[in-house]
Formats: C-alpha cells, structure tokens, sequence
C-alpha cells in the first residue's frame, strides 16, 4: 500500500468455502474503501451469504483471509468482531421497548445507564425516531422496524456493517422509500455498510462499488454505471438492468462492430467486448431504452441507425415504466422496447406495424457457447 493511502475497512485474499465439491466461495479477492456502500449482488445460491457469514466470522473459510480494519480475523469469534449484522427478519426484541433494543448491545457491554440512555436518544434522533424510546416494537410500521435494527446496529459504532436482504420482507412501495432512507443513513454515519442481494435495483441505486457473484466468483466488480454500461461477461449483462439477448454466430466484424446473425436469421450489429471473431457462437445484448421506435422506417434510416420492421404483440403499461413488445417481422423474433414519455405512442395498438432500430455501439456481444435458445429477454 502506498504511503498515506486509506486502510480499506474490508480486505479478503483468495477466500474460499468449499462443502464437498461444491465451491460455495472460490477464491474470493478484493477489498472495500473505509465509509463506502459495498453491494454483493447475485442469484440464490451463489455464495454470496456464506461469504458474508465469513466476514461476520459466523463461519470459517477454509483457506484465505479476511481483513477488518486492517487486522486480521482468522479464529477470531463474532463477538470479538468488529462487526454487527442487519438481517432481513431483523429480530428485534418483541419483550423490549424500542429503547432496549437500540441499548441492549451496550448494556451487554457494562456501558453505564445514564451513557446508554444518552448515546441511544442520539442515535434515534439520528434514524428520525426521536422520542421513540417507550414504544413497543408492534406499534412500530414495517420501516420504523428497519432503522430501529440499524441503529441498534450503528449505536456500537462497528467498522463494518453486514446488511443480509434487510428489504426482502418489505411490500414494494415501502422498500423503493427504505433505499433512499438507507443511503441517506450510510452517507450520514460514514460506516462501511456491505450489503447482499439479489435484487439489482436495490444494488445499483444504494452502492458506491458493486460486486455482481456468481458461482462462488465475482464476475465483476465496479460502479453501478460501469456494470450498466459496460458488463464485461455475458452474465453480467443479462443480470444487470434488463436486456434482449440474441444468440447466434457472428459473422462480419468490422473494427470493435460485430454483425450477429441468430439461426432465425435475424441479423444485427453490437459492439464486441473482448475477442471476437467471424464465425464464433456469440450472444449480442440490446438493452430496451437504447432502442428507437419509429411509424416510418426513414426517421430512423435519416439519424443513420440500422432498421427493422416488425409488429405490435402486446403493449406493457407501466407509467413511466411502460414498454412494448414486437415480432421482428422476417424472424419473428421477439424484442421489447422502452416506451417514450413524449407521449407519441400513446395510441399504439396491437399487430400495428412498427419500424425499430439502434445505434450498435450501445449494444453488446460477447463469444459464448451456442445455446438452444434464440432469444431471451432478461
């Protein structure tokens, strides 16, 4: 490390968890600058609890190690940790009032009463819950319960913040309005916050740094604009954001431009990503909002873009959401597009004969094993 660079507050080096041949963490490197939102984003069974279950030290890696606060934690039990945990169930104390629960972690620790009182009604006026102390945890709504388990977190002041799907139980609406709160909650305490999902909006609105898991491996790790707009392996771009992938083999490929023919014969042009050549088995991703729809092919072909024609399946309404999805009329390849919010297709109806097209340069294409499957929407 350089002289007077910042210790990272988390530093693993070729961690890894194996139960029998299944590799749940496979040789796990990298590191999370001091007070940033760190996000490990991934599908169910990827690894991504049991690496946290390490950091926290509820489990042994079976080789590698883990660093906190530059110190490191091998045998070192979770109490002893620098650490506390937020879990999606959250287990709050239900005999406990709300004052309990945030001191309970400082009462275990000997911290005396009249400190405990003070450090937790600074730490709910922090969370917007002053005055809250009394309250029984029932009368508390779904949201209250979530800053009551982080500061009862945050009251301990950890190096480190575990946050294990905190929003999973939550209904839709009360979730979008708790990632706002908890990424104006991390910015305010400077805590180092590491957070699991699976849910890539909750990972790419919250986080400074994600790491998109997969297999027991991070496939990438960066900001949430360079995993949206450059994904730098196939499943990467089609589990980040939403996508239209088409399979296929590539054909001619002209400087980074690869033109991607699928067995249907639908031909189309992406920018490659790492080495590509003629001939190759690629799958080209086209993401909905990079895509322009037009009622007359020659607004498209007049801005210079590649066109298609094709035909209104079914409309998706969905306010500023809405999209539509088309049959490309020579392949009969499905495709789904973003709708502008200009209104202008407002009174599009379905089987209306559409033209669509794209700059090339905002799709991808990467070389990948051919599989059976032409198209899937991501």
């Amino acid at each position: 490390m350089n002289a007077g660079a910042v210790q990272p507050d988390l530093q693993a080096t070729r961690v890894a968890k194996h139960y029998g041949a299944f590799r749940a963490v496979d040789d796990l490197s990298f590191s999370v600058a001091r007070g940033s939102f760190f996000s490990i984003l991934g599908p169910s069974g990827c690894g991504k609890t049991t690496l946290l279950r390490m950091i926290a030290g509820f489990l042994e890696p079976d080789s590698g190690d883990i660093l906190i606060g530059g110190k490191p934690m091998h045998g070192v039990p979770p109490n002893r940790r620098p650490v506390n945990m937020v879990f999606q169930h959250l287990a709050l104390f239900p005999m406990m009032n709300v004052g309990d629960n945030v001191g309970y972690g400082l009462a275990r620790r000997g911290v005396a009463k009249d400190a405990i009182k003070r450090r937790v009604g600074e730490m709910l006026e922090r969370v917007s819950l002053t005055g809250a102390q009394t309250k029984r945890v029932d009368q508390l709504s779904g949201g209250q319960k979530q800053r009551v388990a982080i500061a009862r977190s945050l009251v301990l002041e950890p190096t480190l913040l575990l946050l294990d799907e905190p929003l999973g139980a939550l209904d839709l609406k009360l979730r979008e309005h708790m990632k706002i709160e908890l990424k104006q909650l991390q910015a305010a305490f400077g805590t180092t916050f590491v957070y699991i999902t699976h849910d890539q909006s909750e990972a790419l609105v919250l986080s400074d740094h994600v790491a998109v898991m997969n297999a027991g491996r991070f496939e990438q790790v960066g900001t949430p604009q360079s995993l949206y707009y450059e994904p730098q392996t196939p499943f990467v771009a089609g589990f980040v954001g939403a996508n239209n992938r088409v399979v296929g083999r590539a054909g001619e490929v002209n400087a980074d431009v690869v033109n991607v023919t699928s067995d249907a014969g639908l031909v189309l042009p992406a920018r490659a990503i790492g080495s590509v050549k003629s001939g190759d088995a690629v799958a080209a991703f086209v993401r909905p909002e990079v895509v322009r729809l037009a009622r007359q092919p020659s607004a498209l072909a007049d801005a210079g873009l590649p066109v298609w024609s094709a035909q209104v399946e079914s409309l998706l309404f969905d306010g500023a959401n809405s999209a539509v999805l088309l049959r490309e009329s020579r392949s009969n390849t499905e495709f789904r597009i973003a709708l502008p919010q200009t209104g202008e297709f407002a009174d599009l109806t379905v089987g209306e004969t559409v033209a669509f097209g794209f700059d090339p340069q905002r799709a991808v294409c990467f070389a990948a094993p051919a599989t059976a499957t032409e198209h899937v929407f991501s």
